[in-house]
């Protein structure tokens, strides 16, 4: 019962073996990179392992039942019995979560990017508010995050923005981020009270391991610039900046964000192979129609998933038709009700598609 479940046990008993070789605790990076698998991987291996383990006993109760010819004794085998039946339902109702959910639940790390879009400076302004908005919730969730790479407007606003999220569901929380984000406000610098619209785009990448993505050396192309911030002005007087292309399917990144030029090296190489699996998974899915994400996963970053109207202090997820009048509080980063609802409309459309098929 429910095969790619136990497919993850058996990945995660495997980590736990190699975390004991000592070599593996001798290479520092490849240990970090198990644990984190691991860490992604402890929830469903705990739940999984319970539900084997009550199926070992409910077999061994059925058996001392059938053996058992004293009364009293079979009364009280019967007694465990229903017990462990009842353990055993309320693991399935989780098991069946799981299954829902996919693999975002094995994934504690992903990599989001913010741009401004259409709205000139107030879109800036307003990627700004979205990064904020995220970061205040990141800190709500004891989650960590890192920026990678930011470029910001003269006037404190975001022309984009790349950085990391860490922590226990933080992938599966925000992996319906992705789409474009709309905000309907007066602008600062607007004189005549003027509602302006103005649009941001969101992307969240899973991070992928270096097990996920090989990357040759020889597919890579690294260029090295001086790194400059808003207006031209020096970050730095050493080329410590980094553009990275991916010859095999061109794609660009680059890093500027700290002074050492090894360190934009490992950031620019993260956000690489986040965007190789997010082209590799999307190919995948493309290629099995009946298994795609539901309707608000398609990860489609031109398409507009959410508006924010400060005058009506309303915040609207077009994709399940859900309004909340609460959106002073949403970008404070109380996203919690709106997060919960875009991931109960995705797990009731997963469940009623494939629940079925994985119980056999």
């Amino acid at each position: 019962m429910y095969p790619s479940l136990q497919e993850k046990l058996q990945r995660y008993q495997e980590l736990e073996l190699k975390l004991q070789d000592p070599e593996v605790l001798a290479d520092v990076s490849q240990m970090v990179a198990l644990q984190r698998e691991m860490g992604g991987l402890a929830k469903v291996a705990k739940t999984v392992r319970s539900f084997n383990d009550l199926e070992e006993n409910i077999e061994t109760a059925r058996t001392m039942l059938e053996e058992e010819q004293d009364d009293e004794a079979r009364e009280y085998a019967e007694q465990e019995l229903d017990e462990l039946l009842q353990q055993q339902e309320k693991i399935k109702e989780e098991l069946e979560e799981l299954v829902a959910v996919g693999d975002s639940i094995t994934r504690g790390g992903l990599i989001m990017e913010i741009r401004a879009g259409t709205g000139g400076d107030e879109a800036g302004l307003f990627a700004r508010n979205l990064f904020d908005m995220y970061q205040r919730l990141v800190e709500k969730r004891g989650w960590k995050s890192e920026v990678l790479e930011i470029n910001q407007t003269e006037l404190g606003g975001i022309k984009e923005v790349t950085f990391s999220i860490t922590g226990e569901g933080a992938f599966h929380q925000l992996q319906f981020e992705s789409g474009g984000h709309r905000v309907q406000r007066v602008p600062e610098t607007e004189t005549q009270g003027r509602i302006h619209t103005s649009m941001a785009t969101v992307a969240v990448l899973p991070e992928a391991t270096d097990v996920e993505i090989d990357i040759k050396s020889d597919d890579l192309r690294i260029d090295t610039f001086y790194a400059s911030g808003p207006g031209g002005q020096k970050v730095n007087k050493t080329a410590s900046a980094i553009r990275i292309t991916h010859l095999p399917t061109n794609t660009v990144v680059q890093c500027q964000d700290e002074k050492s030029q090894h360190k934009n090296k490992a950031k620019a190489m993260r956000v690489l192979r986040s965007r190789l699996l997010e082209a590799k998974e999307q190919k995948a899915q493309a290629e099995r129609a009946d298994q795609r994400r539901t309707l608000i996963g398609s990860g489609d970053r031109s398409q507009r998933i959410r508006t924010y109207n400060f005058p009506q202090n309303r915040v609207t997820d077009h994709r399940i038709g859900l309004n909340l009048y609460k959106l002073d509080q949403v970008i404070l980063g109380n996203l919690d009700e709106l997060i919960d609802e875009v991931l109960k409309f995705d797990r009731d459309e997963r469940l009623g598609r494939s629940g079925d098929a994985e119980s056999n």
